[in-house]
C-alpha cells in the first residue's frame, strides 16, 4: 500500500489502451503494491470494450476447468475421482499453497543458472578441488581453485540472463520488474551460491607444502570475483550479456595465464601461485579490486536505463 493512488483519468486511459507506454509501465509498477488501484483498473477494464472478450475468456476457462476428468484418469485413480473439482484446492492447506507460491517466485527470480546445470558445476568444482588435494595429494589444488573461482560467478551471470538463456526473456524484460532489477536479483542469487561454496572449499584445502610458495588465503578471491561480476554487468549494457561475460572471463584467464606461461621458474604450479599472490595478496591489490567494484556499481546506476532495451541484452 502506498500513499498515492492513480487518478481516474489515468485508470481510464490505461484500460482503453490510450496511455503512453512509459506511463503504463509506471502504473503497472504501482499496481503491484496497491490493491485499491488494481481493483479500480480491473473494474475499468471489465467495463470497457475489452470487458466482453475478457468475460468470454473467463467463461471458457471456467467451463474447461469444470469439465469432469477423462474416464482413463478416473480409472487410474479411483480414490481421487470422487472428490469434487471445487474441493481439490481446499484439500491443500492455504499456508502450504502460499509457501509453494512464494518458493516458486523465488526459484523463478533466481534465474535459469540456478535451475540448470550451473549450480551442479559449482559443486563439482568445489568437491573436485578437495578430492584432488586429499585423494590425489596434489599440492596445486588451492592455486587452481583460486584461479578459477573469480570467473565462476561470471559464468553464472551468462547463464542467468539474456535471450540465449531464458526462453521468456522478451516477456520478462518488458515487465515492470524486468531490466536491471531482475538482472541484479539473478546475479545476487548466483553470488549467494558460488561465494560461500568456493570459499569453504578453499578453507578445506591443505597448505601448498614446503616446495611451493604460500598460496593466497581462501577468501582473497571474493573482491576480485565481485569486481569481475560487476564489470560483466556493466559491459552487458553495451555488447550484451553473453559477449560481456565472455570478454571479462576470458580477459581474466588471459591476464593470469599469460605471465605464468611466459615466465621462467621452478614449475607451473609455483608460477601460478606467485602470480595469484600478486593479484590477491596485500592491501594494494585488494584496494584496487574494491575500487573497481565500486566504480562498476556507479556505472550500473548511471546506465540503468540501458538494461531495459532488448536489443542490448
Amino acid at each position: 500500500m502506498t500513499g498515492w493512488h492513480a487518478p481516474d483519468d489515468l485508470v481510464t486511459r490505461y484500460a482503453d489502451g490510450s496511455l503512453p507506454e512509459t506511463d503504463a509501465w509506471s502504473l503497472e509498477k504501482h499496481l503491484e503494491t496497491c490493491g485499491p488501484c488494481a481493483a479500480r483498473v480491473s473494474h475499468a477494464a471489465r467495463a470497457g470494450a475489452a470487458g466482453v472478450v475478457l468475460a468470454e475468456v473467463r467463461d471458457a476457462v471456467l467451463h474447461t476447468v469444470g469439465e469432469p476428468a477423462p474416464t482413463i484418469a478416473r480409472a487410474s485413480a479411483p480414490t481421487t475421482a470422487r472428490v469434487p473439482a471445487s474441493g481439490c484446492a481446499s484439500a491443500v492447506p492455504r499456508g502450504a499453497r502460499a509457501v509453494r507460491g512464494r518458493l516458486g517466485r523465488i526459484v523463478w527470480a533466481a534465474g535459469p543458472a540456478l535451475r540448470g546445470a550451473w549450480a551442479g558445476a559449482v559443486v563439482l568444482v568445489a568437491v573436485g578441488a578437495v578430492a584432488l588435494a586429499y585423494g590425489g595429494e596434489w599440492a596445486g589444488a588451492r592455486p587452481l581453485l583460486l584461479a578459477v573461482a573469480p570467473v565462476v560467478p561470471v559464468a553464472g551471470v551468462a547463464l542467468s540472463y539474456g535471450r540465449h538463456a531464458d526462453p521468456l526473456h522478451e516477456i520478462v524484460t518488458a515487465s515492470p520488474s524486468g531490466g536491471l532489477r531482475l538482472l541484479l536479483m539473478r546475479t545476487s542469487a548466483v553470488l549467494a551460491v558460488s561465494l560461500p561454496l568456493l570459499t569453504v572449499a578453499g578453507l578445506l584445502l591443505p597448505p601448498s607444502g614446503s616446495r611451493l610458495p604460500a598460496a593466497p588465503a581462501a577468501a582473497t578471491w571474493l573482491l576480485p570475483g565481485l569486481a569481475l561480476t560487476l564489470a560483466s554487468l556493466v559491459l552487458s549494457g553495451y555488447v550484451g550479456c553473453r559477449t560481456a561475460t565472455a570478454l571479462v572471463g576470458g580477459g581474466w584467464l588471459l591476464a593470469l595465464a599469460a605471465p605464468v606461461l611466459t615466465a621462467t621458474g621452478p614449475g607451473l604450479t609455483a608460477r601460478l601461485t606467485r602470480q595469484l599472490s600478486l593479484y590477491f595478496t596485500g592491501a594494494s591489490p585488494q584496494g584496487a579490486w574494491a575500487a573497481a567494484a565500486a566504480l562498476c556499481a556507479l556505472l550500473l546506476a548511471a546506465r540503468r536505463s540501458a538494461y531495459d532495451r532488448l536489443e542490448t541484452m
